[in-house]
């Protein structure tokens, strides 16, 4: 039987540059504003993957918490969940472990309140803002990837703050 694993984490957004000025957050038709956060990580076998920033629920911790402190560590980033977007489960073998592990990830919008993606912690290579559709083409999990089209439509639409 696989172990069970709980993971949270977030699509950590902003709007763009100089479309910060004058364009109400939350607004509709403003999608295309907006830049959110990934993080280069090292993958197990070898080479990069580029990701939404996630880690275990710890205990006594809900998994909004998590996905806020989660944000803190791998981005440097400081925000507030808006509101979850999805909840992504799948399996694969921990070498470490020995084992298969059953991992259930909860993702929530963020909101981009201050910080630097410079003061990330070592786990990460680089932590980046990429304009939302090139973050899209950048995520290397298609379940991430489709997470993030659900939040793109959340912010088009103006529904991310509900």
């Amino acid at each position: 039987m696989a172990k069970l694993h709980i993971s949270s984490g977030g699509i950590v957004f902003r709007l763009m540059g100089s479309a910060r000025e004058g364009v109400r957050l939350g607004a509709p038709g403003v999608g295309g504003c907006y830049e959110v956060a990934l993080i280069r990580v090292l993958r197990a076998r070898g080479g990069t993957a580029w990701a939404l920033p996630k880690g275990w629920v710890e205990q006594g911790e809900k998994p909004e918490q998590t996905a806020v402190r989660e944000v803190r560590e791998e981005t440097g980033l400081q925000t507030r969940v808006l509101r979850k977007v999805d909840e992504i489960s799948y399996q694969f073998y921990s070498r470490a472990d020995h084992d298969r592990i059953s991992k259930t990830v909860h993702l929530f919008l963020l909101e981009c309140l201050g910080g630097d993606t410079a003061d990330h912690d070592t786990e990460v290579e680089e932590a980046r803002w990429f304009p939302i559709e090139e973050a899209g083409q950048r995520l290397t999990y298609k379940n991430e990837r489709e997470a993030l089209e659900k939040a793109a439509v959340l912010l088009e639409e103006g529904e991310h703050t509900t």
